[in-house]
C-alpha cells in the first residue's frame, strides 16, 4: 500500500530529553523525526508526540518541539500509546489510517504502540532511521518483529516522495529545494 498524505499521521513516540543520552542513534532519530515532522506540517499531515513518565525521563526533546510548527502532545502510562483511551478515540476521529511510526525505545514503547495500532486495524509504517533503542540490536529485532506482524519498514525519503506523489508542480519544487536536496547527502544508519 502506498502512503497518501491525506490519510497519514506521523507518530513520534517518547523521544524524551532524559532518555536520549543513553540511546544508540538518539541524535539521528531526533534529526530524522524533526525533518519528517516539519515536512509533514508543510503537507498538512498531523504530527503527534507521546511522552512516557516525563517526571523521570524528561519531556520531549526541546530541539524537536522547537522545530515543529504544529503538533499534538500526549502523556501516557501504557507502553502502547493506543491503549490510552483518549489517544485511541482521537486517532479514530482523525480518520487517519496510515501511521508513520518512530521513536524510542524501539523494542518497548514504539513496538508495543505499533502492535496495538495493527491490532486496531491501522496500517503501520516503521520509520527505520528514527526507531531506536539503547542497543541497536534491540531496535533491529523490534523492526523484524513489527514487519512480521504486518508493519511496513520505510525511510523518511520513501515517505516524503509518496506524500508528494508528483514532481511537476511548485509545491514539489519548493519541498525539494528546502527539504529533499539538503538531506540527500546526509549519512544515515538504518535499524
Amino acid at each position: 500500500m502506498r502512503l497518501k498524505s491525506e490519510n497519514s499521521l506521523l507518530l513520534i513516540v517518547d523521544l524524551q530529553a532524559g532518555l536520549l543520552p543513553v540511546i544508540d542513534g538518539g541524535n539521528q532519530a531526533v534529526a530524522e523525526a524533526q525533518w519528517l515532522g516539519v515536512l509533514a506540517c508543510e503537507l498538512e499531515v498531523p504530527v503527534w508526540l507521546t511522552e512516557q513518565y516525563p517526571e523521570g525521563l524528561g519531556g520531549s526533546e526541546p530541539r524537536l518541539l522547537e522545530a515543529l510548527p504544529d503538533y499534538r502532545l500526549w502523556q501516557k502510562v501504557h507502553f502502547n500509546a493506543h491503549a490510552e483511551s483518549d489517544f485511541a478515540t482521537a486517532l479514530e476521529k482523525s480518520g487517519r489510517r496510515q501511521i508513520v511510526l518512530c521513536g524510542s525505545e524501539a523494542h518497548i514503547c514504539v513496538m508495543q504502540t505499533g502492535l496495538g495500532l495493527l491490532e486496531a486495524g491501522y496500517e503501520v509504517y516503521w520509520l527505520s532511521e528514527a526507531s531506536v533503542s539503547r542497543r541497536a540490536e534491540e531496535a533491529s529485532l523490534a523492526r523484524e518483529r513489527m514487519t512480521g506482524a504486518g508493519a511496513t519498514p520505510v525511510t523518511a525519503d520513501m515517505v516524503a516522495y509518496e506524500w508528494l506523489e508528483r514532481c511537476d508542480d511548485e509545491r514539489f519544487r519548493q519541498i525539494h529545494r528546502r527539504f529533499l536536496k539538503p538531506r540527500a547527502s546526509r549519512p544515515l544508519r538504518f535499524y
